[in-house]
């Protein structure tokens, strides 16, 4: 084009770098426009915005000004087009302030008035972070300055509201947009159903449908994707399945997002059998069965102590070729320290890493958990330090999981100087973790101990719960010291706790034996 004599128009150009840009080869539209203007081709305001929209997309945005600049010496006034496109660039740089202030700034001027496509484009870029509220005050905004709303911005705020879980507002907003003649499309009805289906209400989810389908609106693959999972997730497979058959009778394949849905469905209800049929049925249909699509079956055959199959299935993965995952080993390994399997939960370990997968907190977890129940102690406290040594920054859970392994095994003394350790590692004890500690001391006959770490706890801002007070209750009855109890009993209710199912046993059973002062029943009563 460039070699052509005459040159072709500058809409010519403008065509390609358009087509360029949508291929996001940004870089190389601002390289075909330096050539451009070199070889004389005089840029025209659409050229501008192409520009500046690839200079957003860099994240060079002070570029884009410039240009912007220098086109406004050339003599150009910049359109509603070119502001649009500066909105979107300083939304994509998350400068939602300077993209409210060009709108603004457009509105008070008069010049040019902002139309749909703008106030879209900052809608759009407002709902994505969240700001509902601002979106809506733009809606009220459009429609002060007598630029009509369309579907496209009811639909952007409404799925936005949803996705956030305030369906009645959504609600509200679409009876808004009704009373105002803007007919609903498929997107709408698709976030609204999505959003009461988050909800778990699955009758105002089949409403929607029905009126959706009365209005002449088909459902698409996305709308029974929807439908189909929270059916599963209710327990109710049967309608689930009937609603994939559904979906088949009409022309609209199911995609593999439906199918693990159903599979997942048939799991939770521990059908495994109908659940691995589903698995079948894809790989016959020729679908890309992923790791994730194995792990469902796999992870409820551990649930349900199915150790075996699970481990077959496994293999059938590793020989399908199938992309393994760190969550496919992890839940594998978990169900393997479930049913005392530890020493094949390490060798998967092994084998995990050899395979270049790099295991994650989550799976050193598992791992911890499973040696620290079986007692091999030694081994947990390796496998912490292999982990330190990999600076993968343990966190609370991972200590908590070792201070209780340690005090189950009797070793309260190890658990109290790692416990004593966690400040000087950069972590600080949570409710659950001093909860633990304090178990392991009251069970170790230390109570006097564990009073004390209760008035730590609330000397460092860490709030006791129920479960502190009972542990330490029942702490001091087996121990033989009623009248500590009683008055720990006295402060429990006072901070509005109750006694747990096991503590009331244990001093319904005193009570019997004489043990306890029946003079302070009427406390034990409030409690």
């Amino acid at each position: 084009m460039l070699q052509m004599r005459p040159l072709p128009s500058v809409g010519r150009f403008n065509q390609v770098l358009t087509q360029v840009a949508k291929l996001k080869h940004y870089s190389a539209v601002i390289s075909l426009n330096d050539q451009m203007e070199l070889s004389g081709i005089r840029p025209d305001v659409y050229t501008l915005s192409i520009i500046i929209n690839c200079f957003s997309h860099l994240n060079q945005m002070e570029f884009g000004l410039s240009f912007l600049g220098k086109f406004l010496k050339l003599g150009f006034e910049p359109n509603v087009a070119t502001f649009t496109t500066l909105i979107n660039g300083y939304l994509l740089q998350n400068r939602e302030a300077d993209a409210v202030g060009i709108l603004n700034k457009l509105m008070e001027s008069g010049n040019c008035n902002p139309n749909v496509v703008t106030f879209g484009t900052l809608v759009k870029g407002l709902c994505m972070k969240g700001n509902n509220t601002e979106a809506i005050q733009l809606l009220r905004k459009m429609e002060e300055g007598g630029c009509k709303p369309n579907i496209v911005i009811y639909s952007t705020i409404i799925d936005s509201l949803c996705k956030d879980t305030m369906v009645v507002d959504a609600m509200n907003l679409f009876s808004e947009m009704m009373s105002k003649c803007i007919d609903p499309d498929i997107i709408t009805y698709n976030s609204l159903i999505h959003g009461v289906c988050k909800l778990g209400e699955w009758k105002e989810a089949a409403r929607l449908f029905n009126e959706m389908v009365s209005k002449g609106i088909f459902p698409n693959l996305r709308t029974f994707t929807v439908l189909v999972d929270t059916l599963c997730k209710e327990g109710l497979v049967g309608k689930a399945k009937s609603m994939v058959e559904m979906m088949t009778q009409r022309d609209i394949e199911p995609d593999a997002v439906t199918y693990n849905s159903l599979m997942d469905g048939y799991c939770l209800r521990g059908e495994m059998r109908e659940a691995k049929k589903v698995l079948e049925l894809m790989l016959r249909k020729g679908y890309t069965v992923n790791a994730y699509s194995y792990n469902i079956l796999i992870n409820r055959y551990c649930k349900h102590r199915r150790i075996d199959e699970a481990v077959l299935l496994f293999e059938e993965i590793s020989s399908c070729r199938v992309a393994l995952n760190v969550i496919t080993y992890t839940i594998l390994m978990d169900g393997f320290c479930k049913v005392g399997r530890v020493q094949d939960a390490q060798k998967l370990f092994s084998q995990m890493q050899a395979s270049g997968q790099l295991p994650n907190v989550q799976t050193y977890a598992v791992l911890l958990d499973g040696l620290c129940k079986n007692k091999q102690f030694p081994e947990a406290i390796q496998l912490l330090r292999e982990m330190e040594g990999k600076k993968l920054e343990p966190d609370i859970v991972i200590y908590a999981i070792l201070i209780e392994g340690l005090c189950i095994g009797g070793k309260v003394d190890s658990a109290r100087d790692l416990f004593r350790n966690l400040s000087s590692r950069g972590v600080q004890p949570n409710t659950r973790t001093y909860n633990i500690m304090i178990g392991g001391l009251c069970n170790g006959g230390l109570t006097n101990e564990a009073v004390k770490l209760l008035n730590e706890m609330k000397e460092k801002g860490c709030s006791p719960n129920g479960w502190t007070y009972n542990i330490i209750i029942r702490g001091f009855f087996n121990n033989n010291e009623p009248s500590e109890a009683m008055g720990l009993i006295q402060q429990m209710v006072g901070k509005g706790f109750s006694a747990d199912a096991s503590t009331t046993e244990l001093i319904i059973d005193l009570l019997s034996k004489d043990k306890v002062d029946p003079a302070l029943l009427p406390l034990i009563e409030r409690s």
